[in-house]
């Protein structure tokens, strides 16, 4: 897995997804630690991105 620049500010980073994609839910974009993959697959089915593309894009915000 890549170094996940968002781990550390989920919150913040999770505001963001919501306005991005405004049909996830809460549940979606439950965050755990070490659920990191659960959550990217989730994200991943949800926007229709790769998984490289759905961590690089968390990185970038």
């Amino acid at each position: 897995m890549s170094n996940l620049k968002w781990k550390g500010r989920w919150n913040e980073v999770k505001g963001k997804v919501k306005q991005a994609y405004g049909e996830l839910t809460d549940d979606d974009l439950t965050y755990a630690e070490g659920k990191e993959d659960e959550l990217l697959g989730r994200l991943q089915e949800k926007t229709g991105k790769s998984k490289e593309d759905v961590e690089n894009w968390l990185n970038s915000l």
